[in-house]
């Protein structure tokens, strides 16, 4: 084989070769090309979920609002909330909040007894007995929710009128007891950073919260002015 023969078989296998890998260039620069419409179409995707996601969620606000509300601050049983707060003129935002931290507004019954969506012990049911002068009462009264918040309400004037109207106190002896609260905690002066209980103290500050965002937000159901 002449070395001219020899040098053309070489430019020959040298273009074969570039045209090899300019083909493969081109192939991976499709796939990349393709590759890179696809993602471009599911981001494009994506942002069209989102706007119409807004649109829906910005024309359907009040509706989205409302569904928002009933999972994280439910109210359940306004109108007899609102019948016993005007009967023992209690506050109805007080009265929802205290069902709230108890219970959530699901009828329920504690490890210690508590019962009810106001998680009314049997003890506290009796001295509710007492003090109202009523003589027809059951353990298995307290599972009806209009029972239990008229018990509950009860007891809150109650606690109210013992501790001067201060509804922190009344809070913590509703939670840790009126004893506590008389004798450990300062009575009628108590201020929430009085009490000594973490939990009591937690509990009343829980309470006084949701008490101002049940008014913000269901003032109208719960008949506020």
């Amino acid at each position: 084989m002449s070395p001219r023969t020899s040098t053309r078989g070489t430019r020959s296998a040298s273009r074969a070769s570039s045209k090899r890998s300019w083909t493969r260039r081109l192939g991976a620069a499709r796939r990349r090309g393709r590759r890179g419409r696809r993602r471009r179409l599911v981001s494009i995707g994506l942002a069209a979920v989102v706007l119409l996601a807004l649109g829906y969620g910005f024309a359907n606000r009040d509706e989205l609002t409302d569904t928002i509300l009933e999972v994280t601050l439910p109210l359940r049983h306004e109108d007899v909330i609102r019948q016993e707060s005007a009967d023992h003129d209690v506050p109805p935002e007080l009265i929802a909040a205290v069902i709230y931290v108890e219970s959530k507004f699901r009828d329920q019954t504690s490890s210690a007894g508590a019962r009810g969506l106001m998680q009314i012990t049997p003890s506290t049911a009796e001295i509710i007995e007492q003090l109202s002068g009523g003589q027809t009462f059951t353990l298995e009264d307290l599972a009806d929710p209009d029972v239990n918040i008229a018990y509950g309400t009860f007891y809150l004037r109650h606690l109210l009128d013992k501790f001067d109207g201060n509804e922190e106190a009344a809070l913590a002896a509703y939670n840790g007891g009126e004893t506590n609260v008389a004798q450990r905690w300062g009575g009628s002066e108590l201020e929430t950073e009085d009490i000594d209980f973490a939990e009591t103290r937690s509990y009343v500050e829980d309470v006084l919260e949701k008490r101002d965002e049940y008014r913000q937000h269901y003032g109208e159901e719960l008949g506020i002015d």
